[in-house]
C-alpha cells in the first residue's frame, strides 16, 4: 500500500514538472461593445499557480518624490509596485488575470486606460473592473489597484481551453 501511494505522489509529481511552466492564460476577444477598452472581457485558466495581490496605493514614487494629487504617476508607481510583488512571486505584470481599480475621479478612467496600454502592450489586458469611491485610506490618493495573477498556465492562444 505504501508503494502505492509514494508511487501515485511520484507520478503527481512529475506531471505538475511536465506542464508548460510560463505559458500566457487565455484573454478572449473584444466585441464591438469593448473595442478600443484596455481590458479583456474575460480570460480563461486551467492550473497554474494563483497569486493573490492586495489592493496598491501610494503617495510616492520609486525615488521618495511626494506624488499626492498626480494620478498618473501614482498609477505607473502602482504598476512599478505590483511589479515588483509578482516578481517576488515568480511572475508578472503579464499574468495578471483580473484587475480591480479604485478612482478616486471617474474622469481618470481615459488616464488609466493609456497608462494600462503601456504597460500591457501585447493588448493581453486582465479582466477589470473600474470603480469610483469617494476617498481612499490616505488623503492624496487618487487610485488602487487590487489584482489577481496566474502563472505556469497552460491556456493560451496556440492552445486554447475553452472552444471556440
Amino acid at each position: 500500500m505504501q508503494y502505492r501511494y509514494t508511487r501515485a505522489l511520484a507520478a503527481m509529481a512529475l506531471a505538475g514538472l511536465l506542464r508548460p511552466s510560463a505559458m500566457a492564460a487565455e484573454h478572449l476577444e473584444h466585441g464591438e461593445r469593448t473595442k478600443g477598452r484596455s481590458y479583456a472581457p474575460a480570460v480563461v485558466t486551467e492550473g497554474g499557480r494563483t497569486i493573490w495581490l492586495a489592493g496598491e496605493t501610494t503617495t510616492t514614487d520609486l525615488n521618495g518624490k511626494d506624488i499626492k494629487g498626480d494620478f498618473e504617476a501614482q498609477a505607473r508607481t502602482i504598476f512599478a509596485l505590483l511589479e515588483q510583488t509578482l516578481q517576488r512571486a515568480g511572475g508578472s505584470l503579464q499574468d495578471i488575470v483580473s484587475m480591480t481599480v479604485y478612482l478616486t475621479d471617474a474622469r481618470n478612467g481615459a488616464i488609466f486606460s493609456k497608462v494600462r496600454t503601456e504597460m500591457f502592450p501585447d493588448r493581453r489586458f486582465p479582466a477589470s473592473a473600474q470603480i469610483t469611491v469617494s476617498n481612499l485610506a490616505v488623503p492624496g490618493m487618487l487610485i488602487e489597484i487590487q489584482a489577481v495573477a496566474v502563472t505556469g498556465d497552460p491556456c493560451g492562444k496556440a492552445k486554447p481551453c475553452i472552444a471556440r
